[in-house]
């Protein structure tokens, strides 16, 4: 036996040896084993204390084996750090493998939700696309001019026929549009004029435009069309295809649709295109702007209190208008969105300011039922033709729209007596849609030849003058004034008369009236503005003025 320090070998038996040897008496192979069969004890049940029989067959020392009976506390750490590397090696392992298993889940379903969201991308850029043509092809006919020769191979596009343009063609007039090199010919401004641009207000707003009121560079007036981007079009647009640049594009095109219709319908009642921009001139970031005459938004209150002849102007404009519309070059046009706000005025002249919603078309049909013109309170049933084509109901429809919102509310009131019964009877033919548009606009030009000529006033008696005194190039000054309604003053009566006979017959309509004076001043009809007083206090010389005073109160006029 070798001397030795003594260890400790799970149990209480003590062996001296000066290293870790095989134990004397025992082969190597068995302690081998022994030491195996005693790990796999440790990890299946724990350390335990061998019982003392088996304390001394282990021990082969010379010393006698005592038992122990305090805790191997050695022993007992050795065996648990061993039990927890494995354990903590065995959860790495585990750890490791769960970590490749769900990488491996998320990398198939990153690919699975990158394929989904390509392949939706994908659909709805071509449902943007497809919508993008649409529009394209309702532009297209109206870019090509009616009186325009066919060209070899070319198809001369027709809305009664319906037939298509050909390819090439089609190609050809929107490149040459999209690109701008119809520019010279479809106006004169350009994005140039908006780099001093100065924006005042902002005149209107809807679903698809914003309409602000700007001086361009040198104080010229002018309004600007741009997309509104916080309209519903866009925002339905970018809810249903998710992006921003194409949905401008597409809510862009009735901006173009416009564009082009201001430019095939010139008429003094439409409102003038002066120009347009699609680029980044002026900040305008590519958006797509119409550069269009400053007008005033037709005021419907306003108008009901102002005079009748201005009244009247608004109507006759408006038949005019649907007068060319009906005769277009583009064939019959109904405004489908027949309202006074697509209206201005400018200089007092009625102008159609908001084409986008014009259509071109007459329906088509197969019997008259396919022909009802239907409205709140009246439907009407129009001819259908042997060509399959609603004929004039374009025309009447406007018409209609025109008598249910201009003629009702601005024409009978305050006519003038003489003209009465004409009124009349353009309230009866257009609301029961008796005449056409033809005979509507003549009616309506025959009411203004009367009252320009003053024919209608033939029932005055020429006595009428014979109570004032005339004082030629004279004006007044600082005269008590009275109101009357309607009047072109707010703060007196001045109406408009074809003559002093007029407005002699007038002032002695009035209690109030002792006198009336007559400027220089015309309304667009030619007639004069007279100036209607209670009283007068002095007169001062005015070459362009005439003053008439009653004589029966002729001592209350002071001396010049």
């Amino acid at each position: 036996m070798r001397s030795g320090s003594s260890a400790e070998l799970f149990s209480g038996c003590k062996v001296t040896s000066g290293q870790d040897t095989p134990l004397e008496g025992v082969p190597w192979e068995v302690e081998t084993r022994s030491r195996s069969r005693l790990l796999h004890k440790v990890l299946s049940h724990g350390v335990k204390r061998p019982s003392p029989p088996a304390c001394r067959r282990a021990c082969f020392q010379q010393e006698p084996c005592h038992e122990r009976k305090m805790p191997v506390m050695g022993n007992s750490l050795r065996a648990a750090t061993l039990l927890a590397f494995l354990v903590l090696s065995v959860l790495m392992s585990l750890l490791i493998s769960s970590l490749q298993q769900f990488g491996a889940k998320i990398s198939q379903f990153s690919n699975a939700t990158a394929a989904g969201g390509e392949e939706e991308f994908a659909s709805l850029r071509r449902a943007l696309i497809y919508q993008l043509n649409e529009r394209r092809k309702e532009i297209i006919p109206l870019l090509l001019p009616a009186d325009d020769a066919n060209a070899p191979g070319e198809i001369q596009y027709s809305f009664q026929h319906h037939q298509p343009l050909t390819s090439n063609l089609d190609s050809a007039l929107w490149n040459e549009f999209a690109d701008g090199s119809r520019k010279a010919r479809l106006d004169e401004m350009g994005c140039d004029s908006l780099v001093d641009v100065q924006a005042l207000q902002i005149l209107g707003s809807g679903y698809t435009k914003l309409v602000v009121k700007v001086n361009l560079a040198g104080g010229q007036p002018a309004a600007l069309k741009l997309v509104n981007d916080q309209g519903i079009d866009m925002e339905k647009c970018l809810e249903h295809f998710k992006d921003p640049q194409g949905c401008r594009e597409l809510v862009s095109y009735k901006l173009k649709k416009e564009m082009v219709l201001l430019k095939r319908l010139q008429h003094p009642n439409v409102i003038k295109l002066k120009g347009h921009c699609e680029g980044d001139a002026g900040g305008w970031r590519g958006r797509v702007t119409v550069i269009l005459e400053q007008g005033d938004p037709l005021q419907m209150i306003q108008l009901l209190q102002s005079p009748w002849e201005d009244r009247f102007r608004v109507c006759l404009d408006l038949v005019r208008l649907l007068h060319f519309l009906s005769h277009s070059p583009l064939g019959s046009v109904a405004l489908l969105d027949f309202q006074p706000r697509q209206f201005v005025t400018v200089a007092g002249e009625l102008k159609l300011t908001d084409l986008d919603d014009a259509s071109p078309e007459e329906p088509t049909c197969q019997t008259d039922v396919d022909c009802i013109l239907q409205f709140p309170h009246r439907n009407f049933t129009l001819s259908c033709s042997s060509g399959g084509v609603c004929e004039g109901l374009n025309e009447k429809k406007n018409i209609y729209n025109a008598y249910r919102y201009f003629f009702t509310y601005l024409l009978p009131h305050q006519a003038p007596p003489g003209l009465t019964h004409l009124v009349d009877h353009i309230m009866n033919s257009t609301g029961e849609l008796s005449a056409d548009i033809n005979q509507t606009l003549e009616a309506f030009e025959h009411i203004l030849r009367l009252y320009k000529s003053g024919l209608h006033l033939d029932n005055l008696p020429p006595s009428v003058l014979r109570d004032y005194t005339v004082m030629r190039g004279m004006g007044t000054l600082g005269n008590v004034e009275y109101r009357c309604w309607p009047s072109y003053s707010q703060q007196g009566c001045v109406l408009s008369v074809h003559s002093a006979r007029e407005a002699a017959s007038i002032c002695n309509s009035h209690s109030q009236c002792t006198g009336f004076s007559l400027t220089g001043h015309k309304t667009w009809t030619g007639h004069l503005l007279a100036s209607f007083r209670s009283s007068f206090s002095h007169m001062v010389p005015d070459g362009t003025s005439e003053v008439y005073v009653r004589k029966t109160k002729a001592a209350e006029t002071p001396p010049v």
